[in-house]
């Protein structure tokens, strides 16, 4: 006698196996270089060449999220094609910090533990470990002390940059607490108490929603205002932000043991549920809600969904309700926001949006949607599987 599967644990492992085949497929049509940080209409261009640096070359913020899938794959599969073309990428990051190549931004969080965390960890790769222990020195030179914040963007003498961090910066943070871990050196711990303690006290407003971005005076270390980059308004809530600070925060409570984080975490999830529509997947701005001609963010729901399980495991006593949740957004997402094949597009999560104020990506794939999206799946799917943050 046979026993059926639960349709969703079917799904999940169905959504994985075309998740897969697209990454095998881009790994053939891209090689060593990068996909741009979007599709269009729902195939992914080389990265345009820019003055400095070739089409398909390492810059930006997004370049790791490919290799990202590619370490995942190869944890999940043990398939030898997916590892290798992932070093080669580890390789290219470590000549990226060597040779300084578009350094000045917070983000090389999100680069460094996604190329090159990841292979020190599933292979204990010395060169990997090394390149990302660098990345993690040029992020703490962003720190500011008066006003315990890691800045944003930007050559740091940069007036319109200075003093400025965004709610993004809480997923650039395990970097650091990795290179603690890695050292011993009490320096980066103690950066990413302050820095998130910091976040939590000024880009979390009291009705649980989040500002974008938020402004110190690098001098003083005063608190001046928040605002968006991305978002609809300054005081709406920009969704793919909210739903860092789901995850962001109990990262980082993971870290630290702060229980303010832990309680900010569940802050941002229960605002982010109270304002979805009707399929479970967020407008782009969560000030928007059914019946709005807007679009949707798909990647803002993926990010979500590995938030609240990363949630769950902090916060026994509301698991059930967290993973209740996640999954209803990733069954909506399998359903309604993925190509029907995988050779239908390059992408694996369709209708996201990189930046709608600037027109950039609106409804289209992105590299951190299809990274956010496969990695969902992977908890979804193996309980005791755990990403490299």
């Amino acid at each position: 006698m046979t026993t059926s599967l639960p349709t969703a644990r079917v799904d999940t492992d169905r959504a994985i196996a075309q998740v897969l085949a697209t990454v095998r497929a881009n790994i053939d049509a891209f090689g060593a270089r990068y996909p741009d940080d979007t599709t269009r209409e729902n195939r992914y261009p080389l990265r345009p060449a820019v003055p400095g640096f070739a089409e398909g070359a390492n810059r930006g913020w997004t370049t790791s999220f490919w290799p990202g899938m590619q370490w995942i794959a190869y944890d999940l599969t043990g398939d030898d094609v997916f590892r290798d073309a992932a070093l080669g990428h580890a390789a290219d990051f470590g000549r990226r910090v060597r040779d300084e190549d578009d350094l000045d931004t917070h983000d090389l969080g999100f680069l460094y533990t996604l190329s090159c965390v990841a292979p020190a960890r599933l292979l204990d790769d010395a060169e990997a470990r090394a390149s990302a222990l660098s990345a993690a020195e040029h992020l703490m030179t962003r720190y500011l002390p008066s006003a315990g914040i890691i800045q944003a963007w930007g050559d740091l003498a940069d007036p319109a940059q200075r003093g400025r961090t965004i709610i993004d910066s809480l997923m650039n943070m395990p970097l650091l607490t990795w290179a603690g871990e890695q050292t011993g050196d009490p320096r980066f711990s103690e950066v990413v108490s302050r820095h998130t303690a910091e976040l939590r006290t000024r880009i979390l407003r009291p009705d649980g929603s989040t500002f974008h971005t938020f402004y110190w005076d690098a001098e003083t270390g005063e608190p001046l205002r928040g605002a968006t980059e991305q978002g609809a308004f300054d005081d709406s809530c920009w969704a793919r932000g909210q739903a860092w600070g789901i995850y962001g925060f109990a990262l980082n409570h993971r870290a630290t043991g702060d229980e303010a984080l832990l309680e900010a975490s569940r802050t941002c999830a229960e605002y982010f549920l109270s304002h979805l529509p009707a399929d479970d997947v967020p407008f782009w701005d969560l000030v928007y809600n059914d019946g709005a001609e807007a679009p949707r963010d798909s990647s803002s729901g993926a990010i979500a969904v590995c938030g609240l399980f990363e949630l769950a495991e902090a916060d026994p006593e509301n698991a059930p309700r967290w993973r209740a949740a996640a999954e209803r957004i990733l069954t909506s997402l399998i359903a309604h926001y993925t190509p029907a094949r995988a050779d239908d597009a390059d992408t694996v999560l369709l209708h996201g949006v990189y930046d709608l104020p600037k027109n950039v990506g609106v409804d289209e794939g992105t590299l951190w949607g299809d990274y956010f999206y496969f990695e969902a799946l992977a908890r979804a799917s193996r309980p005791d599987w755990r990403p490299v943050w």
